[in-house]
C-alpha cells in the first residue's frame, strides 16, 4: 500500500509537469524571448530611470526584432553608461562616432542621436518639476490597464502618450513603439487571454 501511494504521488507530479503552459505566441521558440516574457514583460515599472531606459531600448527596436535588442541589451547598457540620463545627455559627436564603430550594439546614427535627445528631454522634464514616471502613469490613469487580451499594435492611449513625448523632444516615440513599451513596462497588461502570465503580472501592481 505504501509503495502504491508513493507511485501515485510521483505520477501526479509527472502529470503536473506535462500540463501545457500557454504563453503569448511571440515568446515561443526562442529561449531568450521566453525568459524575457516569463520574467520581465508586463511587470509594472514605477522607476523613472528604468522606464526611460526601456523606452530608449524600444526605440532601438524600430525595424528590427526584439530578440536582437535583447541580445545586445547589455552591450547597449555599457555603451550608454547604464542609461543614466545625466551621462547620456553629455554625449557629443565624438561619442556618436565611437558608438557607430562599436559592432556590439545597434549602429544607427538616428537611434543613437534619438537616445541622446531622449536623455536631454528626460532631464528637461525633471528640471521643470515633471517626474517621468508620474507623467506616464498619470496619463495612463495611475494603474495598469487590463487589456482584452487581443493582440494590438497601438491604441488611442499610445497615440496620446506618443504626442506628449514628441512634444517634449523624444524621438522614435511613435504610437506603435510607445504601445510596445507600454506593454513591456506594465502600463498595459498585454498578455493574451490564455497566457499564464496574464494573471501573474497583476500581483506586481503597486
Amino acid at each position: 500500500m505504501y509503495r502504491f501511494i508513493r507511485v501515485a504521488k510521483y505520477w501526479a507530479r509527472d502529470s503536473e509537469a506535462r500540463r501545457p503552459v500557454y504563453r503569448c505566441a511571440w515568446a515561443e521558440g526562442n529561449p531568450l524571448l521566453l525568459s524575457y516574457h516569463d520574467e520581465e514583460w508586463g511587470v509594472p515599472e514605477y522607476d523613472s530611470r528604468a522606464l526611460w531606459e526601456k523606452l530608449m531600448l524600444d526605440g532601438f527596436q524600430a525595424g528590427l526584432s526584439w530578440s536582437i535588442v535583447l541580445r545586445k541589451r547589455e552591450a547597449l547598457r555599457r555603451a550608454f553608461k547604464n542609461f543614466v540620463p545625466e551621462k547620456v545627455a553629455r554625449f557629443s559627436e565624438p561619442d556618436i562616432v565611437r558608438l557607430l564603430a562599436d559592432p556590439r550594439i545597434i549602429r544607427s546614427r538616428a537611434k543613437i542621436e534619438a537616445t541622446i535627445a531622449g536623455a536631454r528631454a528626460y532631464l528637461a522634464m525633471q528640471q521643470s518639476g515633471e517626474d517621468f514616471a508620474a507623467f506616464v502613469w498619470g496619463i495612463a490613469g495611475g494603474a495598469p490597464i487590463q487589456s482584452s487580451g487581443d493582440v494590438l499594435t497601438k491604441s488611442p492611449l499610445s497615440e496620446e502618450i506618443s504626442r506628449a513625448l514628441k512634444k517634449r523632444g523624444f524621438k522614435f516615440a511613435g504610437p506603435v513603439i510607445v504601445y510596445a513599451w507600454m506593454q513591456a513596462v506594465g502600463l498595459v497588461n498585454g498578455h493574451t487571454a490564455r497566457c499564464f502570465r496574464r494573471n501573474a503580472v497583476r500581483a506586481f501592481e503597486s
